[in-house]
């Protein structure tokens, strides 16, 4: 069967729960992410916003585990029946879809919307597909390129900047400062081969204190 791609070369794609039917979540799909999902088992997915394939779980550890791929009747919709290792939704939620709509709501801009946590995701996806191809234009393969001892002396040098922005009560420089500290620590992590499950793991030890 062929399928229809939009203008911009996507599908869109709809994963659902072959076990309870629930619709997980909505994304899209390019030729590249459609061939990785079917050949590796693991759903991946094209990330409009920063316009990269997305490997979903990666971060989370949350992958959805494709047992059958079907096509709608003008072949312009991909359905994922897949078997979810946690809840799917960056929000801790089973589902992407657990809000109730009773009325009209208000509506705004795709990319003026509020992101949330989900950003870690795609930065993290981001880094794996930079170290894996080292294009030499970009930042974070040079960083990687120059040495594990660079990366951490970076994420001193921006976590020092960060406690020099809070000190001083900079707070229109300091979410930068906090932004830069961030990215590069995931930076780190991937360059030591430490995966944000673990981290993730600590944190909810933590929670218990």
């Amino acid at each position: 069967m062929q399928l229809k791609l939009d203008q911009k070369g996507l599908i869109p794609t709809v994963a659902q729960d072959i076990n309870t039917g629930h619709v997980l979540m909505v994304g899209y799909m390019n030729p590249g992410s459609l061939k990785r999902t079917m050949e590796g088992g693991q759903v991946w997915f094209y990330s409009r916003s920063r316009e990269d394939l997305w490997h979903k779980g990666e971060v989370s550890g949350n992958y959805m585990n494709v047992k059958e791929v079907w096509a709608d009747c003008d072949g312009d919709t991909i359905l994922l029946k897949v078997e979810p290792d946690g809840p799917i939704c960056h929000t801790g939620e089973s589902s992407c879809f657990f809000n109730k709509i009773d009325e009209v709501p208000e509506t705004t801009d795709f990319f003026q919307g509020n992101i949330g946590s989900g950003i870690i995701d795609e930065i993290w996806a981001i880094i794996q597909e930079r170290i894996k191809e080292m294009p030499p234009e970009s930042y974070t393969a040079n960083l990687i390129r120059s040495g594990i001892g660079k990366v951490a002396q970076k994420v001193t040098e921006e976590a020092g900047e960060t406690a020099i922005s809070a000190a001083m009560g900079d707070k229109d420089h300091l979410p930068e400062e906090i932004g830069d500290l961030l990215y590069h620590t995931l930076v780190l992590m991937a360059a030591s081969n430490i995966k944000p499950q673990q981290i993730w793991d600590v944190l909810r030890a933590r929670i218990k204190r």
